[in-house]
């Protein structure tokens, strides 16, 4: 910072023709300003300016220094500029990780993008538990609990897992009243990508220790797979309220055995020990007003609706 004050003082005599009229710019005394044109010019090992009695005047040496001078100070002023304007306004590349699901995070971050075009969205959708501080992940969103002492959290929403059927699904093998009788039932079920493994389901024996042992009538390893089948009437899916809302309010979906839904909730994480830039901050925001804006969801109106007439409907 010492180079630049000197540099500017350097600005301001060429300017002022004058140390006296460049100290009272400055806030400095004549002699101060004297004593840095002439450290600078013994630094550098040429003489900047003319001396005399009446007049100060640029050397040719100190012509060209003032040139580059200028382009130096004019360039620290604009970066200057900018980084005011990155701190008031969001800008910038955003490196975030999302959940392989489409609703309801697409529609959101299209929305985002529209409110903030000058925030550059890098958006990777995946299943998989990333090191959001060694991948150099400016967020990550994610349903459960992530414990990590190197992030911060903040909670998005809640969800609520449920298993569900079409109602011609119904119509022709009948309602399940108990989770015993899913062993009856077409299943639907997921495996994880990453492990391999199937996602367990919120039943078991009526001793209700036991494990129950569902068919594997059909297995997918995506979310969007195990809707569509469910809607074809294909069998029973245990998936997330949030993804199949309007197959629920349609009628195309239908839920069961609501005990044995299940809660979740999502949210998003970043690493801890940094004051979230605006591009963050405003993302983070953004997410908790328009991922689960209603805490009592239409979908959930809808369970308890429908949960008390499936029965009912499907009986015979």
């Amino acid at each position: 910072m010492d180079s630049l004050n000197t540099l500017n003082v350097f600005v301001q005599v060429a300017d002022t023709r004058s140390f006296v009229a460049a100290g009272r710019v400055l806030g400095v005394s004549a002699s101060a300003v004297g004593k840095s044109i002439v450290r600078i010019e013994e630094r550098l090992g040429v003489r900047l300016f003319h001396r005399s009695t009446r007049s100060i005047t640029l050397t040719a040496e100190g012509a060209l220094f003032l040139e580059r001078c200028r382009r130096i100070l004019a360039e620290i002023e604009a970066a200057e500029a900018e980084l005011t304007q990155t701190v008031l306004a969001p800008r910038g590349r955003l490196k975030v990780s999302l959940p392989l699901v489409g609703e309801p995070f697409l529609p959101v971050m299209a929305q985002f993008k529209k409110a903030y075009p000058d925030v550059d969205l890098d958006l990777t959708f995946s299943d998989r538990r990333v090191d959001v501080v060694e991948e150099g992940y400016d967020a990550v969103v994610r349903s459960g609990d992530t414990p990590d002492s190197r992030l911060t959290s903040r909670r998005l929403g809640s969800y609520r897992m449920i298993l569900v059927g079409a109602p011609e699904y119904f119509a022709e093998r009948g309602v399940p009243l108990h989770p015993n009788e899913l062993v009856q039932h077409s299943c639907i079920q997921f495996r994880f990508p990453n492990t391999g493994k199937l996602q367990s389901w919120p039943v078991s024996l009526t001793d209700g220790d036991s494990e129950l042992n569902l068919p594997t009538s059909m297995v997918c390893n995506n979310l969007e797979a195990r809707i569509c089948f469910a809607v074809q009437g294909i069998g029973i899916a245990y998936l997330p309220d949030f993804a199949i809302k309007e197959w629920l309010e349609c009628g195309k979906l239908v839920p069961i055995l609501e005990d044995c839904s299940q809660a979740g909730v999502f949210q998003i994480m970043w690493p801890s020990g940094r004051h979230p830039a605006p591009k963050l901050r405003v993302f983070i925001d953004f997410l908790n007003m328009h991922l689960f804006p209603e805490t009592a969801s239409p979908v959930r109106r809808t369970l308890e609706k429908q949960s008390t007439t499936t029965e009912q409907n499907f009986r015979s």
